[in-house]
Formats: C-alpha cells, structure tokens, sequence
C-alpha cells in the first residue's frame, strides 16, 4: 500500500513525464508527421518504444503506479524526452528519490563554485564559510575559511577531500585533538550516508580502498556502516597561531544546487574565538 507522500510523489512523476511527453513533436523524435493523433506530442508507445521500455511499464508510471524503475531506465527517458540538466534531476527526484550519480559534476571538476555563491562565502567575513559536494570535497571557500583550515588553493583535489584530510592529516588531529575520534567518526558516518547514491561508482570506490589503506581507524569503522546525514556540531579547534576556537554552525543547501552543502562556522563566546578571528583575518 502506498502511503499519501508517496503517491504524491508518483502523481507529480505522472504529470512531468505527460507534459513532457506532449511537448516533442513526432518529427523530434524521428517519426511521421502523419496520422491524426489524440493528444499532442508523442504517443506512449512511441517514448516506450525509443527509451528501451515495455508500454505497459510506461503507461503505469504515467498512471501513478508504485512500480520499481532502475536508473538505467530513467536516464534513458531523460534523453527521449530531452530533458535540460534542471529537468533531469527534477525526474530522478520524483522516479527515484535521488539525484543522477554526476549530477555534481560540472561544479566539482574544476573546484569552482558560482560567482553568486562565492559572493555568499567571502559576506560571511571573519566567519570560516566553505561549501561541499556530494563527494564530501570543498569546492568553495572564504578567506576565513583558509585562515583556519589552511590554503585549499594550495592542495590537491584528494587533499580537499573532508574526509581523507581528517583520516590521514597530521595536522587535523592536532588541529582536532581529544575531539579528533569523534569528527573523524562523523564524516565517516557522513561519507557513509552519500555513498548509498553512488555504490560502486569508480570514484568511490578508489577513495574508500585509499581510506581502507591509508588509515586503521576508517579500516576498523567503515565496516560498522554507521549512517549519519547531518554536518557535524560544535567543536573546538587547537589553531596553531591563534589556540583554542570554539564554533556552533550552520548548514543548508542551495535551492538551485541542491547537490552542494554550505556551511557557515559561528564563533562561540568561549576563548574569545570572534576576536581571534578577525585577528586572523585582518592579518
């Protein structure tokens, strides 16, 4: 039985796959013109027909039925229907309940985010800002953010990695110190909950035998599959300049990049860490 969110998910799955289907003229798709048609656009045979997929299958997703779709098959309805980046995602969402295995791609390639998102981080001031991918790597950042967590322009892309950096970094256990088992076990409980998207793709699956190797900590924990979606809370870090800092956060996702995770870090009153940092900052 299908509860009431979930059918409303399946009847706007519905209603996407009709519209778009009804927007391709027979001639996009490589058909005849010819022939008197009912309803405008392609027929559900015809989209069947090009995606690889039996009609009755088709016509049940159309009808809001609680069928069971592959990834395979969604991404092939995608290029039937032409569907635009924005779209695409939109289809995985509603058919599958997660976002296309590349869908951060275009923004993590490069380690650059948008202009309009930049702008947010380096707002933030004195406040470290960074943003993440689904990989768990920074793909932006403020100079606060550098001040304190040190120069991702300078590292590579493994190094940006939040993940690999706490397991394998000298530096963030010393950074971390008696806090380091519990960050360590969070992001790896994080890194956990991101991969059920993408399990065995070639990227992770390289990270996490790197972790596996690199790191007899992640080697014990990994297999234990704990699972944890939310970003980590207050902490204390051991600055090498500065000492102690304390900060509470705050994170979210960007409507139009849902795939990508800012989070803001917020001085606590405790060892005047606000001061510290605009210390740092206007060194």
């Amino acid at each position: 039985m299908t509860d009431t969110g979930d059918q409303g998910r399946l009847e706007e799955l519905a209603q996407f796959l009709r519209t778009r289907r009804e927007r391709m003229s027979p001639a996009e798709a490589g058909f005849p013109e010819g022939g008197r048609r009912r309803t405008p656009g392609l027929r559900r045979q015809e989209v069947a027909q090009l995606a690889g997929m039996s009609v009755d299958w088709y016509t049940w997703m159309e009808q809001a039925r609680p069928i069971q779709v592959s990834a395979q098959v969604i991404e092939s309805l995608a290029k039937v229907l032409r569907l635009d980046a924005s779209e695409r995602k939109h289809l995985y969402l509603l058919a599958l309940r997660q976002l296309p295995a590349d869908s951060e791609l275009s923004e993590q390639e490069d380690g650059r985010i948008g202009e309009t998102l930049q702008k947010l981080l380096d707002l933030q001031g004195s406040c470290p800002a960074m943003v993440l991918n689904q990989r768990m790597n920074a793909v932006g950042w403020n100079r606060a953010a550098r001040n304190v967590y040190g120069d991702y322009e300078k590292m590579s892309g493994r190094e940006r990695n939040v993940v690999w950096r706490t397991f394998t970094d000298p530096a963030m256990k010393l950074m971390l110190r008696e806090g380091w088992e519990a960050q360590a076990r969070r992001r790896l409980a994080q890194l956990r909950a991101h991969y059920a998207n993408f399990a065995g793709d070639p990227w992770w699956t390289a990270l996490i035998a790197d972790l596996n190797e690199a790191s007899p900590e992640f080697r014990e924990w990994w297999p234990r599959h704990d699972v944890l979606g939310a970003p980590e809370g207050n902490k204390i870090l051991h600055h090498p300049i500065v000492g102690q800092l304390a900060f509470d956060h705050i994170s979210f996702s960007p409507s139009d990049a849902p795939e990508l995770t800012v989070t803001v870090n917020i001085p606590l009153p405790e060892f005047d860490t606000a001061a510290k940092l605009r210390m740092l900052h206007e060194q």
